[in-house]
């Protein structure tokens, strides 16, 4: 039986980056997100990322990433190394589209 408990997180913040990858992309894509995942690891304030494949051919892929707060996230994004490590990716992608939001809720199921 699954129960869950369901908190408020305060000002812990989510950013989805939904990509489409140029055909024939999907390697030298996650080759690029690799490297990006391994220096954002270090940021500080940084929570997770998460890679998300396509389960059909629209070759839209997913990067999320969760942060301590809004500030953590947007120190990084002013920061000079910001620009410089995510160009490598615009030779990958054809369309991008970003996403912010605070968490206000989220639950977590039971593990068994």
């Amino acid at each position: 039986m699954r129960t869950e408990t369901s908190s408020p997180v305060g000002d812990k913040l989510s950013v989805v980056y939904a990509v489409r990858v140029v055909e024939g992309g999907e390697q030298g894509f996650r080759e690029v997100y690799d490297r990006i995942r391994k220096s954002v690891a270090g940021v500080p304030g940084h929570i997770v990322d998460r890679l998300g494949e396509p389960i059909d051919d629209s070759r839209q892929w997913v990067i999320t990433s969760e942060w301590e707060t809004p500030e953590h996230f947007f120190a990084w994004l002013r920061g000079d190394d910001h620009r410089a490590l995510l160009a490598p990716l615009r030779a990958w992608v054809d369309q991008t589209q970003s996403l912010r939001y605070r968490v206000v809720q989220e639950t977590v199921g039971a593990r068994s």
